[in-house]
C-alpha cells in the first residue's frame, strides 16, 4: 500500500534560495511534498520561486497571524508540518499548539550562541566575525515560543577564515543550508510516517 504523502509548509521572507532546494529536493519525492509556500513580504523573491514550481503561496499579515496562526488556511492545504527557512516573524502560541514538534528552524549560526531577536541574515556574521570566532556554522531545531530556543535536531561547522567577510561567510552557510536542510526535513518525514504506522 502507498504512503500518503506528508504534506509541508515553508515559510519564508526573503529570496527563497533554501525554499528553492527543498523544492528541488521534494519535486518527485515519494514521501513529502511541498504543498504551500507562506510569506510575509509581498516583494520577497521566494513568491516567484513557488509561482515557477507551480507551488501556490500564502501572503501573510502580521496581526492576523499572530491571533489566528493562519491555521484554518494551513489545514486546507493538508499541511502537517511547518519548515521555516528565513522566516522573520516571531511564530505565534497557536501555531506551536496546532503543531507540536512539527515546526523547525534553520538558523545560520551554532545556537545558541548568535540567535535571538534581530540576529538574523548579515547580521549573525557580522557579530560571528566581530567576536573573532574560529568557526561558525548552522543549527536546525525544533521552534517553541522563544526565538532560536527550541530543541537541536542538528548542527554542522565550517572554519571562519582571518580574511573572511560577512558576506565569504554567508556563501559558506549557504552551502551547509543548501546541503543539510532537505536531508533533515526527510529524516523528520520519516520519523512522522514511522510513528504513525506505529500507532495504527
Amino acid at each position: 500500500m502507498a504512503t500518503e504523502k506528508i504534506k509541508f509548509a515553508v515559510f519564508a521572507s526573503g529570496a527563497g534560495s533554501n525554499t528553492r532546494k527543498i523544492i528541488e529536493y521534494f519535486k518527485s519525492h515519494e514521501l513529502g511534498e511541498v504543498a504551500l509556500v507562506v510569506c510575509n513580504n509581498p516583494k520577497a523573491g521566494v513568491l516567484q520561486i513557488a509561482e515557477d514550481a507551480g507551488i501556490p503561496s500564502l501572503l501573510i499579515e502580521k496581526d492576523p497571524f499572530k491571533t489566528t496562526g493562519y491555521l484554518k488556511e494551513l489545514r486546507d492545504y493538508g499541511i502537517r508540518f511547518i519548515v521555516l527557512a528565513g522566516f522573520l516573524w516571531k511564530i505565534p502560541p497557536v501555531l506551536i499548539e496546532a503543531f507540536p514538534q512539527r515546526i523547525i528552524n534553520i538558523h545560520p549560526a551554532l545556537l545558541p550562541k548568535y540567535g535571538g531577536k534581530g540576529m538574523y541574515g548579515m547580521a549573525v556574521h557580522k557579530a560571528v566575525l566581530e567576536a573573532g570566532e574560529q568557526e561558525s556554522g548552522i543549527t536546525i531545531h525544533y521552534v517553541d515560543e522563544h526565538y532560536d530556543h527550541g530543541d537541536h535536531i542538528l548542527q554542522e561547522k565550517v572554519g571562519v577564515d582571518p580574511q573572511d567577510t560577512p558576506e565569504s561567510l554567508a556563501g559558506k552557510i549557504h552551502v551547509l543550508e543548501h546541503r543539510y536542510l532537505p536531508e533533515t526535513i526527510e529524516k523528520i518525514i520519516r520519523h512522522l510516517i514511522a510513528n504513525e504506522r506505529s500507532k495504527s
